[in-house]
């Protein structure tokens, strides 16, 4: 059998392929090309403030442990969680709506804003919690090598929701606004419009509501800390500042990588990097897919990024918080439509240091504040600048706080941190998104079509954006290279 294993890069897919194959006998490294661990859910610390530099909300429980189930752990073997009350406040133009911890609570606030909502809501959920159960075990966890795998007695019966779309269906069940954005706000995870996202794809509601938001202890890099934990304890090799600058194929055969210069021979190749990047390390007669191909997708958004350290205590705020005070369709039409640089952005900031005190200095708030954006916008220090200070002014006027004046630390990341540190295509912060024609099969394989031996894991492929999505990937993968 062939033994030796090359990962590039280290992110959550790359990790979890990383274990699954060192637990049947492959000789595993990974290469990051980064000075840590984690790709995208790297960490950094500044100041006496701890920062996520990535990932932020831990969404879907159920799918971290039954990665460590995999090993016979359990997640809390590696570090704890803390379920959040309120998961997370919605603020609007005028009012605010904090999301309860528990069903019940929800369906109450919903009532309290709409009267009858409360009964839409329960069917809402039904549905999606039954669509989860349909995706989480007839669909996501298969490697999108046919179309057939979407076909099971369960999928046939969903089949319309593949054709009909969120929007459409959050709008017959709840009329005020404010609600609406609510329940279209998970679907985001996924990476485009609510309009253009199957119905299907409710399930996120259920992810959200049904299982709740949760909070790692010491942060979402805890995770990456506990899967790092578990591949070296079955023997995975780790390498930073590792940059891959080639991947060598002869005879169709893949047969290793160059590393800061230097060739090392392996057996398979398995590249959780940007897959776009990916393919330009190998000769072009070896590529899949073409510029136009990449050119004519739907990416998910990219982001402009502060993390930023108040020497204060915020009030009015929760660990986790979303500002649509601005039109969100208007902004969506900036990202997908006609790309440019958002008029009035939909923001989201999260404290984490409301929840776990450690991640800041004594009496002091680390806030983390995300744009969504158009992926490819021109970035330059002057636009970061021009939107901190709007999201700022807005911020301080909503929460009804001055804070500007205590601001002690602040750093921006934005597209051209995403290309130069990640070789993210287009700068893009979210991989592909989950649209009818981007799912399941329809998306980059996991297996080169062109060259033996070399595979692919992440946002890219299957089964979509997002953490759990990743840890899926790496274990997709890792089953097509096992067999």
């Amino acid at each position: 059998m062939s033994k030796s294993v090359a990962i590039i890069g280290s992110g959550f897919s790359s990790l979890s392929a990383a274990c699954y194959l060192a637990k049947e006998g492959f000789n595993v490294t990974v290469f990051e090309k980064n000075e840590s661990l984690g790709g995208r859910a790297s960490q950094f610390k500044e100041n006496g403030y701890t920062f996520d530099m990535g990932p932020s909300w831990y969404w879907m429980p159920d799918v971290f442990e039954r990665f460590f189930n995999d090993f016979g752990y359990k997640a809390s073997d590696f570090y704890e969680i803390e379920k959040l009350n309120p998961a997370y406040s919605v603020f609007f133009e005028d009012s605010k709506i904090d999301i309860p911890d528990t069903l019940e609570d929800i369906y109450d606030t919903f009532e309290n804003v709409e009267k009858g909502s409360a009964e839409a809501l329960k069917e809402f959920i039904a549905d999606a919690k039954s669509n989860y159960d349909v995706a989480i075990k007839d669909v996501v966890y298969r490697p999108g090598i046919s179309p057939l795998e979407l076909v099971t007695p369960k999928t046939i019966k969903k089949l319309g929701q593949f054709f009909g779309n969120i929007s459409k269906d959050v709008r017959k069940k709840v009329k005020d606004p404010r609600l609406v954005s609510i329940l279209e706000f998970p679907v985001l995870f996924l990476g485009a419009k609510p309009k253009d996202t199957p119905a299907f794809y409710n399930f996120m509601n259920y992810a959200d509501f049904g299982l709740g938001t949760w909070q790692p202890k010491g942060g979402m890099h805890a995770v990456v800390q506990g899967m790092v934990k578990l591949a070296t304890s079955l023997g995975v090799e780790f390498v930073v500042n590792a940059n891959v600058e080639k991947i060598h194929i002869e005879d169709k055969i893949t047969r290793g990588i160059t590393v800061n210069n230097e060739y090392l021979k392996f057996d398979k190749v398995l590249s959780g990097a940007d897959y776009h990047h990916t393919e330009t390390l190998i000769g072009k007669e070896y590529k899949q897919y073409s510029e136009k191909f990449w050119d004519k997708k739907t990416f998910a958004p990219s982001s402009l990024l502060f993390y930023v350290g108040f020497d204060k205590k915020l009030k009015g705020v929760s660990h986790h918080n979303l500002f649509f005070d601005t039109d969100f369709e208007k902004h969506a039409y900036e990202i997908y439509d006609a790309p440019q640089w958002p008029t009035e952005p939909l923001f989201y900031a999260n404290f984490t240091s409301i929840t776990d005190p450690s991640t800041a200095p004594e009496g002091c708030e680390n806030g983390f504040f995300l744009i969504p954006l158009a992926p490819g916008v021109k970035d330059t220090e002057e636009l970061r600048e021009k939107y901190f200070n709007k999201i700022i002014t807005r911020f301080e006027r909503i929460t009804s706080q001055d804070i500007s004046n205590n601001i002690s630390f602040k750093k921006s990341f934005c597209v051209n941190d995403f290309k130069s540190r990640y070789n993210s295509y287009k700068g893009n912060a979210y991989g592909m998104a989950n649209t009818l024609l981007q799912t399941a099969f329809l998306r980059p394989g996991l297996r080169s079509s062109k060259a033996k031996n070399l595979f692919f894991t992440g946002q890219l492929t299957v089964p979509g954006p997002g953490v759990p999505p990743a840890l899926i990937s790496g274990k997709l993968v890792a089953g097509l290279m096992i067999d």
